[in-house]
């Protein structure tokens, strides 16, 4: 079954950077669109960015100019490189798929900004 496992959270100064990674199973990684969504406390789950199979991003305006998706089709994985970051970065980072009309998360990884 397909599974996505994200990694590389943790907590960061504000201005700093971090990288998070979500390898995937279980699918043909490299014919899917991959996002990233994140989730602060009391919020709904948010859109950050979305990379296509052929490799076209999108990002939420929020973080336009300070996040960078990328894919490696050869490892199944995603990353999303996060710069500048600021407090109302913080929430927990999920990465996601969406095949054959099913949706399918990883279990998220907590990001921190704070000083």
């Amino acid at each position: 079954q397909v599974q996505l496992v994200e990694s590389g959270g943790g907590l960061v100064q504000p201005g700093g950077s971090l990288r998070l990674s979500c390898a995937a199973s279980g699918m043909i990684f490299s014919s899917a669109a991959m996002g990233w969504y994140r989730q602060a406390p009391g919020k709904q789950r948010e859109l950050v960015a979305i990379i296509t199979s052929g490799g076209r991003r999108n990002y939420a305006d929020s973080v336009m100019g300070r996040f960078t998706i990328s894919r490696d089709n050869a490892k199944n994985t995603v990353y999303l490189q996060m710069n500048s970051l600021k407090p109302a970065d913080t929430a927990v980072y999920y990465c996601n798929t969406v095949l054959y009309g099913d949706v399918y998360w990883g279990q998220g990884t907590q990001v921190t900004v704070s000083s």
